[in-house]
């Protein structure tokens, strides 16, 4: 893995880009990485990346993130496609993520490219002030 992408990098770039649910820490990161199935799919500049996982016949989409000062470049859409196809390629043949319920943007980014809601997760994430947000469940099958 290169510098640009080790385990704080990414928490450092996910700490800047996300805030529900909570941004993960660089030994979080480390821990996924070392985990079967994980994978990454990084923007060559750094902008963004897509962590997934792999486990038999399914993909899930961990989190996709793009620097804030970067979105609205076809990044993410970019990271989203590439991640797909890595998880073909091990032999997966349906994805499923969740996404927070009031992330309108990456719900149009993820229907525009195939994946369909499929059901909500009460109270999933907790919001930096403590409250509970849903969850959205999505699918793309076949992958």
């Amino acid at each position: 893995m290169s510098p640009e992408m080790s385990p704080a990098a990414l928490a450092a770039l996910h700490a800047r880009a996300i805030a529900v649910p909570r941004p993960w820490t660089a030994a979080e990161f480390a821990d996924l990485l070392g985990a079967r199935g994980v994978f990454l799919i990084a923007d060559p500049a750094g902008r963004g990346f897509a962590l997934g996982r792999v486990a038999g016949p399914e993909a899930e989409l961990l989190t996709l993130v793009v620097a804030p000062e970067a979105r609205r470049q076809g990044i993410a859409r970019d990271l989203l496609g590439r991640f797909a196809a890595a998880a073909r390629a091990q032999s997966a043949t349906a994805g499923f993520l969740e996404v927070a319920a009031s992330n309108g943007a990456a719900r149009a980014l993820y229907a525009a490219a195939g994946w369909r809601e499929t059901g909500r997760r009460r109270g999933y994430y907790a919001t930096p002030a403590g409250a509970a947000e849903d969850a959205v469940v999505m699918a793309h099958d076949p992958l």
